[in-house]
């Protein structure tokens, strides 16, 4: 009797309990030979208080190897770690982070990033983008393969067309995206893949690209990338066995 192949997990990193919503079912029907788990990470590890670029891989690997621990996995039950982040304008010059005495928050905008805290968001830019580098530099965590992508300037802006959501719009967005593309893998992939917000091409370009002009403040994804290099494998393997 022949043993059915154990499915491989695909790690998919976000930050919020919404992200997770909005994307956890249809990432499931792209990865549909694989198991996916969504890890939620509670706010962004990239600006974290004592992660930088010299232990936020350690920090990463943590987490996945809790999770592995808990489920009684090694790291070779894993296929690939998707860590998906948001922008958040990071690669913005010094003057687009404008002084807005009335923003408490974060605001994002077409001319930049307004706040009360100009000192502080060009510190915490500075740290992100050191950390993002780090990221999207190092291939592997915990021995299995690593890639980063972003949503910029968030995932709610990709997604959704909207910079600055509340917690409440963020949730309502997400149960509503996610049953707009519930069993609609194809429209989701044209959605992710075929829009003006889709980078394309080479992961390192992709990178490259966010980085220049105004453009981590503006709507763009690579996310398109992962998803389209999964649906070529697959069409790959089909092809191979007919």
């Amino acid at each position: 009797m022949r043993l059915l192949a154990r499915r491989k997990i695909v790690f998919v990193i976000v930050e919020g309990a919404s992200d997770e919503t909005a994307l956890g079912i249809a990432l499931n029907q792209v990865f549909d030979k694989e198991s996916v788990y969504v890890h939620i990470m509670h706010g962004d590890v990239t600006t974290r208080t004592g992660v930088n670029s010299q232990n936020i891989i350690a920090k990463l690997g943590d987490e996945v190897k809790a999770f592995a621990s808990r489920n009684h996995y090694k790291a070779s039950d894993f296929k690939q770690i998707i860590h998906i982040v948001d922008t958040d304008g990071v690669y913005l010059e010094d003057n687009k982070i404008l002084e807005d005495e009335e923003c408490t928050e974060l605001s994002y905008q077409d001319d930049g990033i307004h706040t009360n805290d100009v000192n502080k968001v060009i510190s915490r830019n500075g740290r992100k983008t050191e950390n993002l580098y780090r990221l999207r530099t190092c291939g592997k965590i915990w021995g299995v393969p690593y890639r980063v992508y972003y949503m910029s300037c968030n995932l709610d802006h990709v997604l959704y067309d909207k910079r600055n959501s509340t917690d409440e719009e963020k949730e309502d967005d997400a149960y509503a995206f996610a049953k707009k593309y519930k069993n609609n893998v194809d429209a989701f992939m044209d959605f992710m893949c075929e829009s003006d917000f889709s980078v394309k091409g080479d992961f390192k370009d992709s990178w490259e690209f966010i980085e220049k002009d105004v453009h981590s403040i503006e709507r763009y994804t690579n996310l398109s990338i992962c998803l389209s290099e999964e649906i070529e494998q697959k069409e790959a393997v089909d092809v191979k066995k007919n």
